[in-house]
């Protein structure tokens, strides 16, 4: 079975920056839809003094069923966000998604990695997409039962039988 994937835009956006540390700060600035089957590009669309934007087509968004329960809590918060991981390579003029998600463990294990990982807005028919592959495809895991079952954890077990009166 085929993978479903989102054909994505990505916005990665440089400011320059008055530091001794550093000359300019990387980030991403915004996700768009992409056109299926666009070759990867690069375009400048903003271009200041203090700020250049850049259009990197040919970009995918692909959901594994894995991933599914990631995806979940992301789409069932208030602002879900897609994730995009990215790096600027020694040498190179721009920095370069890598990889893009709506998962929350993929995005965590990127940053847990120590790479780049950018949060922006999740666009409405994103979340439309992704909403409709999570009711599809996710079941969340029946609760277990622990030791003690309902009762509270941080209590000891003399005090947990004494109120089981």
């Amino acid at each position: 079975m085929e993978r479903p994937v989102f054909p994505l835009r990505i916005i990665m956006q440089r400011r320059k920056l008055t530091s001794r540390w550093a000359d300019e700060v990387w980030e991403t600035h915004g996700v768009l839809r992409g056109e299926s089957g666009e070759p990867r590009s690069v375009e400048t669309i903003v271009h200041t003094d203090v700020l250049t934007r850049y259009l990197i087509k040919g970009f995918y968004l692909e959901l594994f069923r894995d991933e599914a329960e990631g995806y979940y809590l992301n789409v069932s918060t208030n602002e879900p966000k897609v994730f995009v991981m990215w790096r600027k390579e020694e040498g190179h003029e721009i920095a370069m998604p890598v990889m893009v998600t709506v998962s929350y463990g993929e995005a965590a294990r990127g940053m847990d990695s120590s790479e780049n990982v950018d949060a922006v807005y999740m666009p409405a028919e994103i979340m439309a997409w992704v909403g409709d592959y999570v009711e599809n495809n996710y079941r969340p895991e029946p609760k277990k039962q622990g030791r003690g079952g309902d009762k509270p954890s941080f209590q000891s077990n003399r005090q947990r039988d004494s109120k089981d009166g």
